[in-house]
């Protein structure tokens, strides 16, 4: 205690001293210095700002509370997977993006779907047609999904598939795929999104009203982490959260009232929490500002060991463990200069590999002007193994922790995400939250305030609002393949005209019995309608027919 009394007394003489006598003469750039998401910065930080128990906040690595990593020898042992984004145009233009990113060293797959399929649309449907294949691959029924994975060995990669309100019919899609080339479905390694929650909150790619999504999405949680145990059978997702306009703050807090939701429902099944929490994972955006990012990423980890300790009583350590994917921040490129986007998404990714990521997609510089272009995909894929095997930052575990700054930022985010939980809380849980519009309007003042900040000059963007140049650089732009569209629909067409159509119809039917019905798991019946050859939409077309389309009213 002595010293820290020594460095009281020696702290407030130098302010005296040496401070003054300083900014006297010479004035600070700003007169506030603040993070991204306006937590506000004093010019040094020391022992005095960080008064907690090492062990209970800290902690070493693999143990709780966590802090410090999620296993003992993080990235000493193994790095984290490497993955890029990709999807476009027809299932043979996205599978020989992906076959090139494995070939340049990508160590995992991370597949986007177009709208039509998000949306449970086929490719046929009046308002899928302008949409196929546009910001995502189609996929319309699982010999679609064998395409895209042609030549993959699907039971030695793994695959995350950004998919929701349909993510069943996908999951099962993947699994029909690896079964009819004789792989083992246990065998399969992955994620699927299937988080509906952030869609109502943020990116809007929802179907049905929030309570049969509910049922749907713990659906898939509770009959993939029993019949496909290496599969992720969720990703709760902050990356939408933060793209919508929402603060570091907003990410965590919203993201892990979500996982609370999820695993409560799961529970009140009779689902034990040590059977499925372990397979549960997250995803959360790399911003600007580094220590900020890094400190969010440690704030999580700790928040969430503790809900599922003391909230759930979990008995596993896997089972507080919050394992994560992170991608850098697509609202953050810039169509000027965008080439500088290549430092961007370096600093961005730098945080994520410091803050402890098990997963990490890098956006490519051109992807504000479009889908991005091989050598920009390429190039991603090189900014991450450069951070992993030439910056050093890979050889110690936590490397920023001890930094008197970055344990207080830790500390301060933690707080603020447990106050914004507990507000959640007493409205009455996530889905009340957002029936009455809370999150949405807590993002919407975020995106202003931010905005706001930009046009002021507070918040500086190179080539945005500083240091700009006339005139726009020849930048190359990707095209997806013209013909991908009448590609999806010949094949689609043939698919219908093979298949029987009294197994189709039964199949529909007995998913239709099954959604009628509390309590009966909906995604045994969707594999085997995938199995007898449905589409993802007439699946949907059916759960439509019973449950209704859910229609946003306005919370402003």
């Amino acid at each position: 205690m002595g010293k820290l009394v020594d460095v009281e007394e020696k702290l407030k003489e130098w302010n005296e001293r040496v401070v003054k006598a300083w900014t006297s003469k010479k004035t600070e750039r700003k007169q506030t210095f603040s993070t991204k998401s306006g937590i506000q910065v004093k010019a040094l930080y020391t022992p005095l700002d960080w008064r907690g128990d090492y062990v209970e906040r800290l902690g070493f690595p693999g143990e709780y509370p966590y802090t410090r990593g999620v296993y003992p020898s993080m990235y000493r042992g193994r790095l984290w997977t490497v993955r890029q984004y990709a999807g476009f145009g027809s299932a043979e233009q996205t599978n020989e993006r992906f076959r090139n990113l494995l070939r340049a060293g990508q160590t995992g797959l991370s597949v986007a779907f177009d709208l039509p399929t998000q949306l449970g649309l086929d490719p046929d449907h009046p308002l899928a047609y302008s949409e196929v294949g546009v910001v995502g691959v189609s996929i319309p029924h699982w010999r679609e999904m064998s395409l895209v994975m042609e030549g993959i060995p699907l039971d030695q990669v793994t695959t995350s598939m950004t998919i929701n309100a349909t993510a069943a019919e996908l999951a099962s899609m993947y699994v029909a795929t690896a079964e009819a080339r004789g792989i083992d479905r246990r065998k399969l390694d992955g994620t699927v999104q299937n988080d509906i929650l952030k869609e109502y909150i943020a990116r809007k790619n929802f179907i049905y009203p929030p309570k049969p999504s509910m049922r749907y999405s713990v659906d898939l949680i509770e009959y993939m982490s029993r019949e496909v145990p290496k599969w992720h059978p969720i990703s709760i997702s902050g990356y939408h959260i933060r793209e919508a306009g929402g603060d570091a703050v907003q990410e965590v807090a919203f993201t892990i009232a979500d996982g609370i939701e999820y695993v409560r429902r799961t529970v009140e099944r009779g689902v034990d929490v040590d059977s499925f929490a372990p397979t549960l994972s997250f995803f959360y955006a790399a911003y600007m500002n580094l220590f900020e990012e890094v400190a969010k990423f440690r704030a999580a980890r700790r928040v969430w060991a503790k809900i599922m300790r003391d909230w759930f009583h979990a008995k596993r350590p896997e089972s507080m463990i919050m394992k994560f994917h992170t991608q850098t921040g697509g609202a953050e490129l810039t169509a000027q200069q965008p080439e500088v986007n290549l430092i961007r998404t370096t600093i961005q990714a730098l945080a994520a590999v410091l803050g402890g990521t098990q997963s990490l997609h890098v956006n490519a510089y051109d992807e504000a002007l479009g889908l991005p272009t091989e050598k920009a995909a390429k190039l991603a894929v090189r900014v991450q193994q450069v951070i992993a095997h030439e910056s050093g930052v890979t050889d110690t575990v936590d490397p920023l922790g001890g930094s008197y700054y970055v344990e207080w930022l830790t500390d301060e985010l933690e707080e603020r995400i447990w106050k914004k939980i507990e507000q959640i809380e007493k409205l009455g849980g996530m889905v009340r939250a957002i029936e009455l519009g809370f999150p949405q309007r807590e993002i919407a003042e975020s995106s202003y305030s931010t905005q706001r900040r930009i046009e002021a000059g507070e918040l500086v963007i190179v080539g945005v609002n500083a240091y700009r140049e006339e005139g726009q650089e020849d930048i190359e732009v990707f095209k997806p393949d013209p013909e991908g569209r009448e590609k999806v629909l010949d094949r689609l067409r043939k698919y219908r005209s093979e298949r029987n159509e009294m197994k189709v119809r039964d199949a529909l039917n007995e998913i239709r019995k099954a959604a009628e019905k509390d309590g009966v798991n909906l995604v045994p019946y969707i594999m085997a309608a995938i199995q007898r050859g449905t589409t993802v939409g007439e699946i949907s077309g059916t759960l439509r027919e019973v449950w209704g389309e859910y229609v946003e009213s306005g919370v402003f």
